[in-house]
């Protein structure tokens, strides 16, 4: 198990580090803007899918590895940011399933599978992620325990601190969507989340 004073320490600085706005953060508060949070949830299940196994490959060396090709690791997340710049312009124009519809007796379609896709891409695809737990979790892990149990307890708390976080700017984008729809402004919204999606697919394919 994992000794009770690292946990006191490590919780409070991953929630801060967590809670700094990022892509995951910011394409969460997008999807609460466009399709609202409980649809949200399949992009943060993705999501969270990506950050547990990127925790999980940090803490065993893998993440090492991945960072020793360059090439395919920016490839990957090349093309992940390039879908997700082609959403924020169909967003900007009001257009595709992502956009808010302009009628309102219309609502946003788009598939779980979609969503679950997006998380777990924007995730795994985050070198800075990668970087990040590597940096993180060596300090938090003790040499003379079982490696396992020691993980397991780390990425619990991780996932459950992400998850917080994620709902947190998922309800603010919501929040944010109810009081420019009120005002009729549904194309000014489409084009404020669509500015925000395209900044987080240039932020991966170039980050």
């Amino acid at each position: 198990m994992v000794n009770l004073s690292l946990l006191s320490v490590f919780v409070p600085t991953f929630f801060m580090v967590s809670l700094t706005p990022g892509m995951c953060m910011t394409l969460s508060m997008v999807l609460g803007m466009t399709v609202g949070v409980r649809r949200a949830l399949w992009m943060m299940v993705g999501e969270l899918a990506g950050v547990g196994l990127v925790a999980v490959a940090a803490g065993a060396g893998v993440a090492a590895l991945m960072l020793r090709q360059p090439m395919l690791f920016a490839v990957f997340k090349g093309l992940g940011g390039a879908y997700l710049v082609y959403l924020g312009f169909m967003m900007w124009r009001s257009r595709g399933r992502m956009a808010i519809p302009l009628e309102s007796r219309e609502t946003a379609d788009v598939s779980r599978l979609h969503l679950l896709a997006q998380g777990f891409v924007t995730a795994i695809a985050n070198p800075k992620g990668w970087a990040f737990f590597i940096a993180l979790l060596p300090p938090f892990l003790d040499a003379s325990l079982p490696l396992a149990p020691q993980l397991a307890v780390l990425v619990a708390m991780i996932l459950a601190i992400e998850l917080t976080c994620l709902l947190l700017y998922a309800g603010g984008g919501r929040g944010a969507s109810r009081l420019l729809a009120q005002g009729g402004n549904v194309r000014l919204l489409n084009r404020i989340a669509g500015t925000l999606m395209i900044g987080v697919g240039i932020w991966l394919a170039l980050g």
